[in-house]
C-alpha cells in the first residue's frame, strides 16, 4: 500500500548562502538577511498540499555546526551531513545522488539552488511528476531553461516564498504589470 504523496525539498545551502552574499549583498549575511528555512517547508506543503520531506544538505568535513543543525531538526529538516577528500563537492555530489534515487521512488521535487551542475539530474524526473528549482530567478542557471516547457517550475525564494525578513537589494527584470514605482522612490 502507497503512503500519502510526498514532496522532497532538497536544499543546496552553500550555493544558495553563496548566491546572497556574493551576487546580492556583497558581504556575508547578517542574520536577519538570511532565508527563513521554515517558510519554505510551508510553502511547498501548501502549494502541493501533501506532506514535505525537506534534506538540507552541507559539508562538514572539519566540524559539525551544532546549533544551526539542532535549529534545521526543530523545524523539520533532515540535516545531511557530507565530508569526503579535499576539493570534491560532496554537497553536489550528495543531491546528485539524491536525484538518482529519486528518480526510483514516487514523489514530487522542489531543489533549492541555482547550480546547473543538476540538470541532468533533474531532466529525467521533470515531466514525470512535479518538480521546481526554488532559487532566486535572475540567478538560475540557463541550463534549467529547456526543462521549463517540460513542467519545470521556477520558484523565486524572496517573492514566491516569503523566505526573507527584510527586502534584499535585487536588480531584476520587473514586468510591468507588477512594476511599482513606490519600491524606487
Amino acid at each position: 500500500m502507497a503512503g500519502p504523496a510526498r514532496t522532497y525539498l532538497l536544499i543546496d545551502g552553500e550555493n544558495l548562502d553563496a548566491t546572497l552574499g556574493g551576487s546580492i549583498l556583497h558581504r556575508k549575511p547578517a542574520p536577519d538577511e538570511r532565508p527563513r528555512w521554515d517558510r519554505l517547508l510551508s510553502f511547498v506543503q501548501e502549494k502541493w498540499g501533501q506532506e514535505v520531506t525537506g534534506l538540507f544538505f552541507m559539508a562538514a568535513n572539519a566540524e559539525v555546526p551544532h546549533t544551526f543543525v539542532q535549529a534545521l531538526l526543530a523545524i523539520g529538516y533532515k540535516p545531511v551531513l557530507l565530508s569526503g577528500e579535499p576539493g570534491q563537492k560532496v554537497v553536489d555530489i550528495g543531491i546528485q545522488k539524491t536525484l538518482r534515487a529519486l528518480a526510483e521512488r514516487p514523489g514530487d521535487v522542489v531543489l533549492a539552488s541555482h547550480d546547473g551542475d543538476f540538470v541532468p539530474f533533474l531532466q529525467p524526473l521533470t515531466g514525470a511528476r512535479r518538480t521546481a528549482v526554488a532559487a532566486f530567478k535572475e540567478f538560475v542557471s540557463s541550463g534549467y531553461l529547456p526543462l521549463v516547457d517540460a513542467g519545470l517550475e521556477i520558484i523565486d525564494l524572496e517573492r514566491d516564498m516569503g523566505a526573507f525578513n527584510v527586502t534584499l537589494p535585487r536588480v531584476r527584470v520587473i514586468p510591468i504589470s507588477e512594476f511599482d514605482p513606490l519600491e524606487f522612490l
